[in-house]
């Protein structure tokens, strides 16, 4: 026989696999064959669909199946399909199951076979949708249970077959007898209409079409109604049987049972008016719950109220108390000023101009523990260290407590670092010390311990601070320690426990609204005659720590070397002109204006500055930082220094400027106003 050519082997394979095609279409039933493959959950762990015909549609309702895998179509019930036909690839063996598939709400009958060599990994599936058939089946169990309760409790009322062709309702004793009719005509068969006649009117139409319903798809059956019985009273029955079904679809037989039901309704009856009952209690006693809470939380409301309004008043009365002090000695100082100018006796005059700069920093520093305590002093936070921070302030924190206390710092090796203004946390720790010190009156040990400490949820939550990792700052003294009414109040503003003119009250609320503020807390534990330890805690930094330099050094700046034209913008004029008039004794150029409207208008004549000094809260539409931005998209590189009296956080960034941009904090001391500019400004001379 001669060899076929290779477009004869082509043809054949062609028709070959068009006759595959239309049998595998001619199978009323679904059909495919999936293959498996390795996946992310491992080998062998899904299965594509290779091939299908369009019956896998009719009995699934899954259309475009070809090319799609198990987990897109079925995630959460995968697993119990590669067991099942896993089994089948491995051991070669058919099976022949059902199993509910879950992504198409349906059960099917599935025989399963392997296609080739296990090396393959095919399986083919035949299978058909048998939804119908299981909640028939379902139905019939349920009524079967229904009947076997029935026959327990003895509520079967009787029993009936109906022959629908013949429209002939046949039926036992008991049913006769319950309904008051002939048990010889009964058993001969009565018409239909006889027996819906003894069905109440309310229920006629949903028994109608509840036999309607089991007429059309055959099988189990079950409806509750009322119906008429000997005694003329109407009472709850269930009708429980099955339609069977001719050859053409027709109902040809429906035998059933009757059960009485009048009994368990009234159970059900009795539940729903107790479940009723419980209800309304519920819901009375929910109303009056919400009464109550809401008359508890107006009262703590009121109460909190209250309390804020003494706190107010508490702030108020000190804050004035000092204030009057404070402004009697400048007052006084400007006086005697007046008096000795009017005298000609100037000699007198530095002693006074003495006397009210101290009062303005005695001003300045109550002002700033104020601002410390409601979290809005002006912070220069820097990447730090607190080993360096704490070794550079040993020497003063020793002559501070005196030598009759010893003081010992404990860190560890790798202490992490962290996000402070420095000059803030010396001053912390300057305050701590020295009331660790007033606890201690016949000497102690201080301890200055730091460490790094990583807060879960439930740890953070205790200290009022977000879960993450911290570096604390702990002062552990010997001394006498707070009772537990102190200890609640400690961080009250102008609370204090030391005698009249020994403080003001402000040094713990200045800690903890510093520590607030950096992103951290501050807390205390203490007990009487068992010492104090007062711990702060600090965000870690995840850089390296800059150089620090001690915030309390002072320095004088140089007058500057040639004239450099500075623009000032503040819209008070007494401070304006204050910080013009120094700053043109020093040797600059000086432009000013009100706000940042006006400041714009000026850079356009004088696009050469060399420094912009602006206050931060601005009138007129644009605030200090914003005239920063408008200044510098003309003139990238032009430093600028903001003066402000609190911490704007918003406006400033949060803390965090660019480069060639500083804070000095109102008010400030001429030299200390100088230097910043001198910093800023630069000793190079500006190319013209």
């Amino acid at each position: 026989m001669a060899s076929l050519s290779r477009a004869e082997l082509e043809e054949q394979l062609a028709l070959s696999s068009v006759r595959r095609h239309a049998l595998f279409e001619a199978i009323d039933d679904g059909f495919c064959i999936i293959q498996f493959i390795d996946g992310p959950h491992g080998p062998l762990s899904d299965y594509v669909h290779i091939e299908a015909n369009s019956g896998y549609e009719r009995h699934t309702g899954i259309g475009n199946i070809i090319g799609k895998r198990l987990r897109e179509i079925e995630p959460d019930h995968a697993q119990t399909w590669l067991d099942l036909y896993g089994k089948v690839l491995l051991t070669g063996e058919p099976a022949r199951f059902e199993q509910e598939f879950v992504a198409a709400g349906r059960y099917i009958e599935v025989s399963a076979t392997r296609a080739g060599p296990v090396e393959m990994g095919q399986v083919s599936v035949l299978f058909r949708d048998v939804s119908e058939r299981k909640k028939t089946e379902a139905a019939l169990r349920e009524n079967v249970q229904r009947v076997q309760l029935a026959l327990a409790a003895g509520a079967i009322i009787g029993t009936w077959f109906w022959d629908v062709p013949a429209d002939q309702f046949s039926v036992d004793e008991g049913f006769a007898t319950a309904f008051g009719l002939d048990p010889a005509r009964g058993r001969a068969g009565l018409p239909l209409a006889e027996i819906v006649a003894t069905v109440h009117p309310d229920d006629r139409e949903g028994l109608a079409a509840a036999i309607a319903e089991v007429f059309t798809r055959g099988g189990a059956y079950a409806h509750q109604y009322r119906t008429r019985r000997q005694d003329g009273n109407y009472y709850w029955l269930e009708a429980n049987g099955r339609v069977e079904l001719a050859a053409d679809g027709t109902p040809a037989a429906f035998p059933g049972v009757l059960i009485d039901m009048e009994g368990r309704r009234a159970v059900e009856a009795e539940r729903d008016r107790a479940i009723a009952a419980l209800r309304t209690l519920n819901d009375t006693l929910e109303q009056r719950v919400e009464e109550r809470t809401a008359a508890l939380l107006k009262a703590e409301d009121a109460l909190r109220q209250a309390q804020k309004m003494d706190a107010v008043g508490q702030l108020t009365g000190g804050l004035a108390h000092d204030f009057n002090n404070i402004l009697a000695g400048i007052s006084g100082s400007l006086e005697l000023m007046k008096i000795r100018l009017a005298q000609g006796r100037i000699a007198d005059l530095d002693r006074h101009v003495h006397g009210a700069q101290s009062a303005v920093k005695r001003a300045a520093a109550l002002t700033q523990r104020l601002l410390a305590f409601s979290r809005r002093q002006t912070l220069d936070p820097k990447p730090s260290n607190l080993t360096r921070i704490v070794a550079s302030m040993h020497d003063l924190v020793c002559r501070s407590v005196g030598p009759a206390i010893a003081v010992d710092t404990r860190a560890p090796s790798e202490l992490w670092n962290t996000f402070v203004d420095i000059g803030q946390i010396e001053n912390a720790l300057l305050n701590l010390c020295i009331n660790a010190r007033d606890a201690m009156p016949d000497g102690g040990r201080l301890t200055i311990e730091m460490a790094n400490q990583t807060l879960d949820s439930e740890a953070a939550a205790l200290r009022g601070v977000a879960a993450g990792e911290y570096v604390s700052l702990a002062i552990r003294d010997t001394g006498i320690g707070m009772a537990a009414d102190v200890l609640a109040r400690a961080f009250d503003p102008f609370f204090t426990t030391k005698p009249a003119g020994k403080g003001t009250g402000l040094g713990l609320s200045m800690v903890y609204g510093f520590a607030g503020q950096s992103g951290g807390a501050v807390y205390i534990e203490s007990a009487e005659g068992q010492g104090a330890t007062v711990s702060l805690l600090l965000p870690r930094y995840a850089g390296d720590s800059q150089r620090e330099e001690g915030a309390t050094e002072e320095r004088r700046a140089p007058a500057a070397l040639w004239r450099k034209k500075i623009l000032v913008v503040d819209d008070e004029p007494l401070v304006r002109t204050v910080t013009v008039e120094v700053l043109e004794d020093l040797g600059y150029d000086l432009i000013e204006a009100q706000d940042g409207p006006a400041a714009l208008r000026l850079l356009s004549a004088h696009p050469d500055i060399d420094l912009l000094i602006t206050d931060v809260g601005l009138p007129n539409g644009m605030n200090g930082r914003q005239l920063a931005d408008a200044v510098r998209a003309r003139l990238p590189e032009v430093p600028v220094l903001f003066v402000t009296g609190y911490a704007e956080h918003a406006v400033l960034n949060y803390g965090h400027l660019e480069r060639g941009m500083q804070v000095l904090t109102k008010p400030f001391a001429a030299d200390a106003l100088a230097l910043r500019v001198k910093e800023l400004a630069g000793a190079e001379r500006r190319a013209d």
